[in-house]
């Protein structure tokens, strides 16, 4: 089983993007900042936020969902707030979605919130509201469960260092895993936590028994050349048995986004 974790960066590399999942297709694709615009029908729009201008892909949702006919689609928004066709408004959603091939049983699944609630009126200030979602799947190829939560951690403009937010959004992230698997299961956590490897999120889900891969085999960042800022790491997959680990890579070529896809087989 092939389960993929990416920041989608709001499908600016679409192209690039859906070319790869469908040669990839992996059983389970995790995908954050994910743009779900069901009232307009356009391709882009603009996401305004004072300074902070930047090409959005409408439905980006729609493009990967499309993109993978033989996954079973999950939006889970934490926000609605509005993109803009020149001076037109547009309501439009935020957040992450799990693709699950159709051939792999969901035998659970958990939406939740890791930091803050829903955001129903606006996308809100920051640190805004952030959503996590974990499915339990039956994997035939070994005859297990397989539990897989992801996130996409609270953006803090001050940084990437730790915070009581951030102690509390790794509980939350632990607790939404915890409901959706058994103690039997395989589980599986990752996501863009924007927190760097020495951080207190990952000394938590540490102590609950989870590995983590990026840094644990070796891998020197998650971001590629889009990425022009400090701080090359954002992106985290963990993992409750390291023992079932098959391979595990950090994809840097081709760039579908400003974020590497976290690839495992277990």
């Amino acid at each position: 089983m092939d389960i993929m974790c990416l920041n989608g960066w709001g499908g600016k590399l679409y192209e690039n993007l859906l070319t790869y999942i469908q040669t990839a297709a992996p059983e389970i694709l995790c995908l954050q900042e994910v743009v779900h615009t069901p009232a307009s029908d356009k391709d882009w729009l603009t996401y305004r936020d004072g300074d902070h201008i930047l090409p959005q892909r409408a439905n980006f949702f729609r493009d990967v969902s499309r993109a993978l006919p033989d996954h079973v689609a999950i939006f889970c928004p934490a926000a609605q707030g509005v993109l803009w066709d020149d001076d037109l408004s547009i309501p439009s959603q935020w957040g992450l979605a799990t693709f699950v091939q159709k051939s792999v049983p969901v035998i659970g699944q958990v939406q939740g919130f890791v930091h803050k609630t829903f955001s129903p009126v606006g996308y809100g200030e920051h640190p805004r509201s952030r959503s996590a979602h974990g499915v339990c799947v039956y994997d035939y190829n070994s005859n297990r469960s397989v539990s897989v939560t992801h996130m996409h951690g609270l953006r803090d403009l001050n940084g990437k260092m730790d915070t009581p937010e951030r102690a509390e959004q790794a509980q939350s992230l632990l607790d939404i895993s915890r409901q959706v698997s058994t103690v039997e299961d395989v589980r599986v956590i990752c996501g863009d936590f924007n927190v760097e490897p020495d951080s207190e999120t990952l000394r938590i889900l540490a102590d609950a028994g989870f590995s983590e891969l990026v840094t644990g085999r070796g891998f020197t960042s998650t971001r590629n050349s889009h990425y022009k800022k400090p701080g090359s790491f954002a992106d985290y997959m963990m993992i409750s048995d390291a023992d079932v680990v098959r391979k595990f890579d950090v994809v840097y070529d081709p760039e579908v986004s400003d974020h590497c896809p976290l690839v495992l087989s277990i």
